[in-house]
């Protein structure tokens, strides 16, 4: 048996016209005067198809722009990895190949593999070499891999560090993205009344607006999420005419190439998800997780997420007390919000649905399943400004603000007399970025 689905049909106005006769019409139904007994309620049949708040959710403040681009500085981790190769060379920094730290290795540091510390002799271009500290012997062959830079250990009467500690600052920057929608309406349907009811009023075109307004709201919100910054400027291949569009780095790009990634939850089974998330969760440590996070995620991992903390409860081994700080410590503000919550690892993670993620004509055909999102103030580590891990950004002077423009004109049509058109133009526009504070602590969840 087949199913289809026949709401696109329905939306374009009905079923296609067709010339040849499919059924016989009496003449007591040409002349039927009885009145059509039509709702003016109109059905949802999609639900709710407002997809943005993700950054109003969760807290994220917005200000003012006042230049083509947000720059912000994040600083660098204190601690330092090297990686030692074949002829004790050092081939990353950090895990950057041929980076150029001037403070990574000097004599007399200390460098950590497991449980082997090792005590740097001499640095020479890439090659060092280095004593065991444990016993004093040569380290001929340092073992291959990742050390850690602990310390340093020097001998009495020594002089200073040979190089001085250089400030680990990175400069992040991220255009503004402008994005527009119009809707039209000529004099005659905006003097029509309709049957369905919008906000008290039989307007037809009421809906028409509505509707405008709130897929170009949708759009904002998955260009912020999904948009790509356009590093080389270019007019993309000569299909745009009106100039360079700039591209603005979204979510899921900014994570991407700084954040972490993962794939180990996507088919994983029940009875293995909660090892799989506790494996991230160590990773996320590692890079400064906060003790209050958001878990967004599409309505799949939403139900496994749901299944792990069920099971979870089993033994008395559920979710301890959960913290709500990031909901002025209430528990019912959070579920207002849509948000359920659990712990684990000490963490606590307020869950939510993905709406962008869920619908098919948007994020569902993304690899992306999900995210962890900090709910956390970052300082600026060259101001000292406090600032939310997502921070949404508008362009603005003085009064005047293109977060959400929205005017008409018309040759007089509902008022508005700007031309000799017989149409009311709707338009709207937005100029707007997301700039991701410490993407390090964000965690990816991809198919």
């Amino acid at each position: 048996m087949a199913i289809a689905n026949k709401a696109a049909a329905a939306a374009k106005g009905g079923l296609p016209y067709d010339q040849s006769p499919q059924t016989y019409t009496t003449i007591d139904t040409l002349v039927d005067g009885t009145k059509e007994d039509v709702r003016d309620i109109y059905a949802a049949i999609y639900g709710d198809q407002g997809l943005s708040g993700l950054v109003e959710v969760i807290g994220a403040k917005k200000s003012a722009g006042s230049s083509d681009q947000v720059d912000w500085y994040e600083e660098g981790h204190l601690g330092r990895t090297v990686t030692i190769a074949a002829n004790n060379t050092v081939t990353h920094i950090d895990g950057v190949a041929n980076a150029d730290e001037l403070d990574a290795l000097r004599p007399f540091d200390v460098i950590m593999k497991g449980d082997q510390v090792l005590v740097v002799d001499t640095v020479a271009a890439d090659e060092i070499t280095a004593t065991d500290m444990a016993d004093g012997s040569d380290e001929a062959a340092i073992a291959a891999g990742d050390w850690s830079v602990i310390g340093n250990a020097y001998p009495q009467g020594s002089d200073q560090p040979s190089q001085p500690f250089q400030p680990r600052l990175t400069k992040q920057s991220n255009p503004y993205t402008i994005v527009k929608e119009s809707f039209h309406v000529t004099g005659s349907q905006a003097s029509n009344v309709g049957y369905v009811n919008v906000g008290g009023q039989n307007m037809w075109y009421l809906k028409g607006e509505l509707d405008a307004r709130r897929k170009f709201m949708n759009m904002r919100e998955a260009m912020l999420v999904f948009g790509k910054k356009n590093y080389t400027g270019s007019a993309f291949g000569g299909v745009n005419t009106a100039g360079t569009v700039p591209g603005s780095e979204g979510y899921v790009q900014a994570v991407s190439s700084r954040g972490t990634v993962s794939d180990t939850l996507a088919g994983t089974t029940t009875a293995a998800f909660g090892s799989a998330f506790d494996t991230l969760i160590v990773a996320a440590d590692a890079q400064g997780l906060p003790q209050e996070n958001a878990l967004y995620v599409n309505r799949a991992l939403s139900i496994e997420f749901d299944k792990f903390v069920a099971t979870s409860g089993v033994g008395g081994t559920g979710p301890a007390m959960n913290s709500f700080g990031a909901f002025n410590n209430s528990p019912d503000m959070a579920v207002t919000m849509g948000f359920k919550s659990f712990t684990r690892g000490g963490y606590t993670f307020h869950k939510h649905d993905w709406k962008l993620l869920n619908d098919s004509k948007y994020g569902a055909g993304s690899t992306v399943n999900g995210a962890i999102i900090p709910l956390s103030i970052i300082v600026d580590a060259k101001t000292g400004n406090r600032h939310h891990s997502l921070e949404m950004n508008y362009k603005s002077a003085g009064n005047y603000s293109r977060e959400l423009e929205h005017w008409v004109e018309g040759g007089n049509v509902l008022g508005y007399n700007t031309g000799g058109e017989d149409l009311a133009k709707f338009h709207y526009r937005s100029e707007c970025n997301l700039c991701v504070r410490g993407a390090n602590q964000h965690v990816l969840f991809v198919d």
